[in-house]
């Protein structure tokens, strides 16, 4: 057996080994972790929990939160015509993007149907990043033909963490980037850190005063115990997927195969959704030159033919509605909770659904969700109202003030 076959077979066989792939940050959180609770994201092994939820939410609302995001595919488009290809392939109009801005974004299929959403960063005149929840690099490199651009993933090479919170910026200043000070929302600034640069970003998914950090793999753990010593006397904890995802729902956001499915991953025809169904119509510019999906998304809005909308709810209640059925007037189905939690912070039964038009469109009122609650090992059906009502469900100043403060 020649040498590389000797090391494609031990590399195939640590690949049998090791199911899940660990973040460059991993031996923190594994040190940190208290409960072993881990789930999957994107083949990577990362932490639903670390030591308890409620807490682990609470440091995101009242002090500072450390979240591996490193597991979030990132791709770099670079080249004389990465405007135009991404302005090509996204929804919004990438000219308007300026360099050092990050904007939040989607995609369609040639049908309108959305393949996945997520943020652009303008790195450079002719440089991006895309980061999003699937993987697209097949469909990314065919939508490229005819353009001077390259592509290339890049989710293993560079490790991200989200810093989020009200103290989040005081930990910043002290860990030495107090130039963090005049992010505004969305922007992107770049900071030497051990003898390379960190790249820092006011964005966040929690709609709290929160910043992203990108670092080389190298100095991933550096960067992590420069924060961690830094927000000691800042109340920093580590979280898992758990919290973030609470603060996420309260804040309005969706979320790629669990609001809604993929074009990509959805098996059934009916189960594909433009982005009018699922509350990304404000992405849309239909001034823009011709990009993916343009003439369906526009036909279905000419025609009325959408079938879909994407509503918040608010249910009387303190009983989560997760996965629950929403009937009108008790009687019709006409839709299904998504995403749903009673929110610490607003004090109320908050819901993400999806609904069938004209239901929750024209039709909005006597709606009702059938919720099952565990009570002493037995399952007891409930029936609630349910209203609709504005996302975000918590919107708080401290997201968008610059400066922002130190507690």
């Amino acid at each position: 057996m020649s040498k590389g076959a000797a090391e494609l077979r031990r590399a195939a066989r640590n690949h049998i080994l090791t199911p899940r792939l660990e973040t460059p940050f991993h031996p923190r959180l594994e040190a940190l972790s208290e409960v072993n609770d881990w789930y999957n994201w994107a083949g990577y092994k990362a932490p639903h929990s670390l030591f308890d939820p409620e807490l682990e939410y609470f440091a995101i609302r009242s002090t500072a939160a450390l979240f591996d995001i490193s597991p979030m595919v990132k791709y770099r488009i670079a080249g004389p015509d990465a405007e135009r290809y991404l302005n090509r392939l996204t929804l919004r109009d990438v000219r308007k993007l300026a360099v050092n801005r990050v904007h939040y974004t989607a995609w369609c299929d040639d049908h309108g149907h959305v393949l996945d959403d997520g943020t652009l960063f303008r790195l450079g005149d002719e440089e991006f990043r895309l980061c999003c929840q699937e993987r697209h690099l097949p469909w990314l490199l065919d939508s490229a033909i005819g353009f001077a651009v390259d592509i290339r993933e890049e989710t293993e090479e560079v490790a991200g963490v989200a810093l989020q919170g009200p103290t989040s910026f005081a930990v910043l200043a002290a860990a030495g980037f107090a130039e963090a000070a005049r992010l505004k929302p969305f922007d992107i600034a770049t900071f030497p850190h051990e003898g390379g640069t960190v790249t820092i970003s006011r964005t966040g998914f929690t709609g709290d005063l929160g910043y992203e950090l990108f670092v080389p793999r190298a100095l991933a753990l550096s960067l992590w115990d420069r924060l961690w010593q830094a927000g000691e006397l800042h109340g920093i904890r580590a979280i898992g997927y758990g919290a973030l995802n609470q603060t996420r729902i309260e804040a309005g956001f969706i979320v790629a195969n669990a609001d809604f499915v993929t074009a990509e991953g959805a098996l059934r025809a009916n189960r594909v959704r433009m982005p009018d169904e699922i509350g990304l119509d404000w992405l849309v510019d239909p001034d823009k030159p011709n990009f993916n999906g343009r003439k369906a998304v526009l036909e279905a809005r000419r025609r009325q033919t959408l079938k879909r909308i994407l509503v918040g709810l608010e249910i009387e209640g303190n009983v989560p509605a997760e996965h629950a059925i929403v009937y009108h007037r008790k009687k019709r189905e006409v839709g299904l909770v998504t995403a749903g939690i009673w929110s610490p912070t607003a004090k109320r039964n908050i819901a993400i659904a999806t609904l069938d038009r004209p239901y929750g469109s024209k039709i909005v009122d006597d709606l009702w969700v059938e919720i099952y609650a565990l009570r002493e090992l037995r399952y007891q059906k409930l029936m609630k109202r349910a209203k609709i009502v504005p996302r975000p469900f918590v919107k708080l100043a401290r997201r968008t003030a610059t400066p922002p403060a130190l507690k």
